[in-house]
C-alpha cells in the first residue's frame, strides 16, 4: 500500500481495543525482569529485559533520554477552603530553557493546568511546610489566562530555595492519567529511570524504567555501549488526537538538550547500530538531524534553527546525509562557542518518516489513537497491528508500567 503524506493520514486507521485489565498499574518490583517483545524480520520472540544484550547487533549504541520527573502537581486550599490544584507544564517564554527555569530562586513564572480554576478569582494561594524547622511559604497568583493554560507566578519565602527544590519538597508526582489511581510514595522512585539527571519532565521516559545495574553490566559485557540526551516530556504526551486527519492536530513541543560531546559520539557511531530507548530519545536524535539539515539554508535565522515545527521532516530538502548534517550542528555550535544544544521540537514522526539516525527502537506499548502508535507505525509499517495483537494475547502488560519491545524496521531506513 503506498504511503500518505503524514497531513493525510487518519487516526482511526491507528486505533486498537485496550482492556483496562491490560494496563499495569504498578510496575514489578524488580524492573528488568518485565517481559520484552522482540520483532524482527516477520518474527516474534518472547523475553525479558535482563536478556536484552542477545538481541543487539554488535557495536550498537543505545541511547538514553536522562530527564528527570518533577513533581508537577502542587495542592492548594482557598480560604474558603475549596480545593485547588496546579499542574506545572513549562516555563513562561522569558526563560530559554527549563534548566534555567527549575533554578530561579524565590520567584518564578510558569504555564499551568488549573484544576477549579472556575473557584480561582483574585486571590493569592499559599501552602506551609517544615524544612529544617524552618517554615516555607509558596504562594501562586494567577497572572493570566492562556489559549489552553494559564499562567502562574510562584513565589516562596526562603529564597535560597530553588523552583525545583520546591516542587521535590512541596509536590507530587504527576501520573498518567490513565493509571486512573493518586500517585504514591512509591512512585517517586518507580517513576524515575535509574539514571534521571536533569529535571524537567512531566512525565517519564517509559522505556528507560526497565533498565537496572545489573542489566546495564551485561550491556557492558557485550560491549554494547550507551550516551545520554535530553528531552524533557511534557503533558502533551499524552494529549489525544481528536483530529480526523493529522493536519488538523498540533503536535506539542517539548524541549532538547543535547551537550556537543554527544552529537559527536552519534556522527562517530554512524557505521553501526544506533537504537534509541524510548520514543523520547528517538525523538531527539531525528531533531538532531533536522536541526542540522536547517543549518544547510543561509538564509535562517539563529530563532528559527532551534526550532523545529510538526512538518519541517516532510517539508525540508530530503538529500543531506545524516553525517553531514551532524558535522553542520557541530561546526555551528563550535563557531559560536557554544557546548549543547538547545531547541524546542515538534517533530511529528509518523508513517511516511525516513528514519536518518534510528535503526531500531525499544519502546513500551502505547495507547491506541496517539501520536506514540504512530511513531511506532513508521518503524515497522502495518506490522504494529500484529505485534500489538501478539502482546494483548501474550499477556505483556501495556502502557508506563508495562512491558516493552524492541523493534527492528524491515529495512535500515538511514542515509
Amino acid at each position: 500500500m503506498a504511503l500518505v503524506h503524514p497531513k493525510q493520514i487518519s487516526i482511526a486507521d491507528y486505533t486498537y481495543e485496550l482492556p483496562n485489565e491490560k494496563i499495569a498499574k504498578y510496575p514489578l518490583p524488580e524492573r528488568d525482569l518485565s517481559k520484552l517483545l522482540v520483532y524482527k524480520n516477520g518474527e516474534y520472540q518472547t523475553s525479558q529485559y535482563q536478556y536484552l544484550a542477545d538481541f543487539l547487533p554488535a557495536k550498537s549504541l543505545l541511547v538514553f533520554n536522562n530527564t528527570k520527573v518533577v513533581e508537577a502537581r502542587l495542592q492548594f486550599k482557598k480560604s474558603t477552603g475549596g480545593a485547588i490544584e496546579i499542574f506545572c507544564l513549562e516555563p513562561d517564554d522569558q526563560y530559554p530553557d527549563i534548566t534555567t527555569a527549575m533554578l530561579e530562586k524565590g520567584r518564578v513564572l510558569w504555564k499551568c493546568l488549573v484544576g477549579g480554576a472556575k473557584k480561582w478569582k483574585d486571590e493569592i494561594l499559599s501552602t506551609a511546610w517544615e524544612i529544617n524547622n524552618t517554615t516555607v511559604i509558596l504562594s501562586a497568583r494567577l497572572v493570566e489566562r492562556l489559549n489552553d493554560c494559564f499562567l502562574i507566578e510562584f513565589y516562596w519565602t526562603i529564597e535560597s530555595l530553588s523552583f525545583a527544590e520546591l516542587l521535590h519538597l512541596a509536590g507530587e508526582i504527576p501520573l498518567p492519567p490513565y493509571l486512573n489511581r493518586a500517585a504514591e510514595a512509591s512512585d517517586k522512585t518507580t517513576y524515575q529511570t535509574i539514571y534521571a539527571a536533569h529535571d524537567g519532565s512531566v512525565a517519564a521516559p517509559t522505556a528507560g524504567l526497565h533498565f537496572t545495574e545489573r542489566l546495564f553490566n551485561r550491556l557492558n559485557e557485550k560491549h554494547i555501549d550507551h550516551c545520554f540526551v535530553t528531552l524533557h516530556v511534557g503533558a502533551g504526551t499524552f494529549k489525544p488526537v481528536k483530529a480526523e486527519k493529522m493536519d488538523e492536530h498540533e503536535m506539542h513541543a517539548e524541549f532538547i538538550d543535547v551537550d556537543i560531546k554527544a552529537i559527536k559520539y552519534l556522527l562517530h557511531h554512524l557505521p553501526h547500530p544506533i537504537i534509541p530507548v524510548g520514543t523520547t530519545s528517538l525523538r531527539t536524535i531525528e531533531s538532531l538531524y533536522w536541526l542540522g539539515v536547517k543549518l544547510s539554508n543561509e538564509d535562517v535565522s539563529p530563532l528559527e534553527l532551534l526550532q523545529l515545527s510538526q512538518w519541517d521532516a516532510y517539508d525540508l530538502p530530503q538529500f543531506v546525509p545524516t553525517s553531514t548534517a551532524l558535522e553542520h550542528l557541530i561546526n555551528w555550535l563550535e563557531n559560536n562557542q557554544l557546548n549543547r544544544v538547545i531547541a524546542k521540537t515538534q517533530l511529528l514522526i509518523a508513517p511516511g518518516y525516513t528514519l536518518r539516525i534510528a535503526q531500531a527502537i525499544i519502546t513500551n506499548f502505547h495507547q491506541p489513537s496517539s501520536t506514540l502508535l504512530l511513531l511506532v507505525a513508521a518503524f515497522i509499517g502495518d506490522e504494529w497491528r500484529n505485534v500489538y495483537q501478539y502482546a494483548l494475547d501474550n499477556d505483556f502488560r501495556f502502557l508506563s508500567y508495562g512491558d516493552g519491545s524492541l523493534l527492528f524496521p524491515t529495512t535500515a531506513s538511514t542515509t
